[in-house]
């Protein structure tokens, strides 16, 4: 996390388990095995400040859903078989072994050189890749493409990441998710339909790729399998070309794509949606392992990871954190043997159109099994975005401020100090150790006073931005947007020039979450997504900057999306303020209005 600069913005800063069980028992894995029907999801606004609170209230519309989802329950017995309904058991099944999704932030390649990686172009993907490897007979219609249709009519980023996350979970609730499950419990969600997933990835995707795209061994695609307790890497230099890599799948090599949302349109708008969902970057690694073989040691990762089975079937072992200390693990663990590990809390075969979660710190492994190859995407996310985290940034700052404005934290430590504190004084009776404790008891206690909460969450907003996905528009967002705009080159001069904001356009963000006002060295800045690369951290972080005069006016602009302000109702102090800030976001594709621009 980036550190903050003495002067951070004094504007903004004014406003603002269980025990080890040696031998566990299969127990508290969450089974959904339902007919699935798609549910609405309810969503509620956030408060608004007095002047968003002076807009029109548009309060978002809930459906009631017709949709059946069976309680979660707290079975505790032993291996049962899974039923129709839900519940909280395992599949006892022989041998396993692991595909490991690779932490978010190291998943994603530095650099790549292919047209579709590096494009940072917007807008809703012109094709859904897929091909209908397990039946090519089914139709183009798949419930992952009705979705995706269905989240094109929606006005509002929030709505549209909140439905996305509803149909990943289906038919489990998401407010039941987030309570009682959420980095706490693996859960398996059966589907019984195989087109789920259909046209987000394939095994036909991927061999498109490795011949029209510079996909490097190393860089974006490993080889790697695990054989009698031992895993190889067997990545050969340069480019990963089909002849290359189906001959190390054929040998028996599981193959992992890094960066599928870098080449995949689909991959990308699916977890640019989700990104706005969880608040913290989401990632994703694509796996292909051949029949009967084995990719990946037992491990835990540093991750929330969503499972989705796209192709083929894949036996997998769960198993709850050993320790208290490998509970929603900070770091990914090293290879673990099979001696290592108890009895697993879900043991299952995914098939296509299942999802399997499982908390960070949850050791597993995954084989393919009965001559049958295995596809899955594992989507990653909320690495290193906990309360340590943050407080590992706040603690830090508000010492600093402390010292600098409370003579308390000035004033010397006792002359004899080290006669009663330090570990080899631990069991003193003596009084003054007594004392000591309790003055440093105080003085911390003091320390919320002085910490930059709001500041270091602004850092920590502003990293997530250059962390992000660039967005994907709807035809709505292009339509409205600088990216609707007709001037073209026509007959050896530009047309259609000449379109202006004016004090009656009404204007609101793009999305939301797509930018981020902070304060730094005195001074404001925006910064944004549009303009990130589909590669991880490929460009530098993006930013305007925010005059004094137009502060109070981006706020607004931030905090009353999805409503439409009028430009002329921009707090600002002149007419000129209101009309430079709007354009200039309107130019850099961070505004739209809410009908097309006329030409002046």
């Amino acid at each position: 996390m980036d550190e903050l600069p003495n002067g951070t913005g004094a504007a903004l800063l004014k406003r603002g388990r269980g025990r080890r069980r040696r031998q566990p028992q299969p127990r508290g894995a969450s089974v959904l095995a339902l007919p699935l029907r798609p549910r609405k999801v309810r969503r509620h606004r956030k408060s608004a400040a007095s002047r968003v609170a002076a807009l029109r209230a548009r309060a978002f519309l809930s459906e009631d859903s017709d949709s059946k989802v069976a309680s979660v329950g707290g079975k505790r017995e032993g291996p049962a078989e899974l039923p129709e309904e839900v519940s909280r058991s395992a599949e006892p099944r022989p041998v396993p072994v692991p595909v490991r999704p690779r932490p978010a932030s190291a998943t994603l390649p530095r650099r790549v050189e292919g047209r579709a990686a590096l494009s940072r172009s917007l807008g809703t993907p012109s094709r859904l890749p897929g091909s209908h490897v397990d039946d090519p007979e089914r139709p183009w219609d798949s419930p992952l493409r009705r979705v995706l249709a269905e989240l094109n009519g929606i006005p509002s980023s929030r709505r549209r990441a909140a439905r996305l996350f509803e149909w990943l979970l289906a038919p489990l609730p998401p407010d039941h998710f987030y309570r009682r499950l959420w980095e706490r419990e693996a859960v398996l969600v059966r589907r019984q339909d195989r087109s789920y997933y259909e046209g987000l990835f394939s095994t036909s995707d991927l061999d498109s790729m490795l011949r029209s795209e510079d996909v490097q061994f190393g860089q974006h695609l490993d080889a790697a399998r695990y054989i009698d307790g031992r895993r190889e890497t067997l990545n050969p230099p340069g480019r990963a070309l089909p002849a290359a890599a189906w001959s190390l799948y054929g040998a028996g090599c599981s193959l992992r794509l890094l960066c599928p949302q870098a080449f995949s349109p689909t991959v990308w708008q699916f977890l640019a949606v989700l990104q706005e969902q969880f608040g913290s970057m989401a990632g994703s690694n694509v796996y292909l392992t051949p029949p009967n073989s084995q990719g990946f040691a037992p491990h835990y990762d540093d991750i929330e990871a969503f499972v989705l089975q796209l192709e083929g079937r894949k036996l997998w072992r769960v198993y709850r954190p050993r320790e208290p200390n490998e509970e929603l693990a900070l770091t990914s663990s090293p290879n673990f043997s099979q001696d290592d590990l108890g009895e697993p809390v879900l043991q299952t075969v995914l098939e296509p159109g299942d999802l399997l979660y499982f908390p960070r710190g949850f050791i597993h492994q995954a084989e393919c099994q009965d001559g049958v190859h295995s596809l899955h995407l594992t989507l990653s996310t909320y690495q290193r975005n906990t309360w340590g985290d943050f407080l590992e940034a706040v603690l830090p700052l508000a010492v600093q401020a402390a010292i600098e404005e409370n003579v308390e934290f000035r004033r010397g430590l006792p002359r004899d100090f080290m006669d009663y504190m330090g570990a080899q004084h631990s069991d003193s009776k003596d009084p003054r150790r007594t004392a000591f404790m309790e003055k440093v008891r105080v003085l911390v206690a003091r320390l919320g006073h002085f910490a930059p909460v709001d500041a270091v969450a602004d850092q920590r907003a502003k990293d997530f931005i250059h962390d992000s996905l660039p967005p994907v528009l709807t035809d709505r967002e292009k339509a409205l947007s600088v990216h609707g705009l007709p001037i073209r080159w026509e007959a050896g001069k530009p047309v259609n020039v000449g379109a202006q904001l004016t004090t009656e356009t009404q204007v609101h963000m793009l999305q939301d979450g797509i930018a981020r006002l902070v304060g730094e060295g005195g001074r404001l800045f925006l910064y944004y997504t549009v303009e990130n690369s589909r590669v991880y951290h490929l460009e530098e972080p993006k930013c305007l900057e925010i005059y004094p005069q137009q502060a109070d006016a981006m706020e607004l602009l931030l905090r009353s999306y999805p409503e439409f302000v009028r430009v002329g109702d921009l707090p600002c102090d002149s007419v000129e303020d209101q009309l430079s800030l709007a354009t200039m976001l309107y130019d850099k594709g961070l505004l739209l209005t809410k009908t097309p621009l006329v030409l002046s």
